[in-house]
């Protein structure tokens, strides 16, 4: 919105946010596939010294 030089309140972008979002969900939800809801990381590598180190 500043780009284009509108002023815009957060709070009115929090309001669009709560009005939009379940019909962006509707629309979404189709495209995308299913899931079970559950993951797990299997490896995890963390940087120390500007080096990538394998953490157990």
């Amino acid at each position: 919105m500043f780009e284009r030089g509108l002023e815009v309140d957060h709070s009115s972008i929090n309001r669009w946010v709560l009005k939009y979002s379940p019909e962006l969900d509707k629309c979404c939800r189709r495209h995308l596939k299913p899931t079970n809801g559950s993951w797990r990381v299997d490896e995890f590598y963390i940087k120390i010294r500007k080096k990538w180190r394998y953490l157990n």
